[in-house]
């Protein structure tokens, strides 16, 4: 997938997390039901153990990716000084199939199963081209809080 620098959508602009915690680069698809992300495999990422992201990382990614779906409706204005907190609330399940390597550019595609207030149930699944890494249905819990 050839990513145009002029249709991404700064992840900052929905997620607290900063660098080295951040898992994803840009938004490719937002809606209130779906998110696309991107993410490039350096080798200074905390999640990298001999040239390969490791499970945890690509968990991360994709709880990361996942609560893009939440987050948007905290982060409507750029601007804001919006802060939030968030954490993964169960895993139901998690297939891993190959771990990326640094350099590696992953494609993770998120959708909404089901919502009630803060808490949400995600499916994702994490692509290296068209081969399947990791698939995840994760519950996630974000809210907003005081400064």
């Amino acid at each position: 997938m050839e990513l145009q620098k002029e249709n991404l959508i700064n992840i900052h602009n929905f997620l607290p997390h900063r660098n080295p915690m951040l898992m994803a680069d840009y938004i490719l698809e937002l809606t209130p039901e779906k998110v696309v992300t991107s993410f490039e495999i350096t080798p200074e990422n905390i999640f990298v153990h001999n040239n390969q992201f490791v499970e945890a990382g690509l968990i991360e990614h994709s709880a990361q990716t996942s609560s893009s779906i939440l987050g948007q409706s905290f982060f409507e204005n750029p601007e804001s000084n919006t802060r939030v907190i968030g954490f993964i609330t169960n895993i139901k399940k998690i297939e891993i199939f190959r771990l990326p390597q640094v350099g590696d550019k992953i494609i993770s595609k998120a959708s909404l199963i089901s919502k009630y207030e803060n808490i949400c149930n995600i499916f994702c699944e994490t692509f290296l081209d068209d081969e399947l890494l990791i698939r995840t249905q994760i519950s996630l819990f974000i809210q907003e809080v005081e400064s």
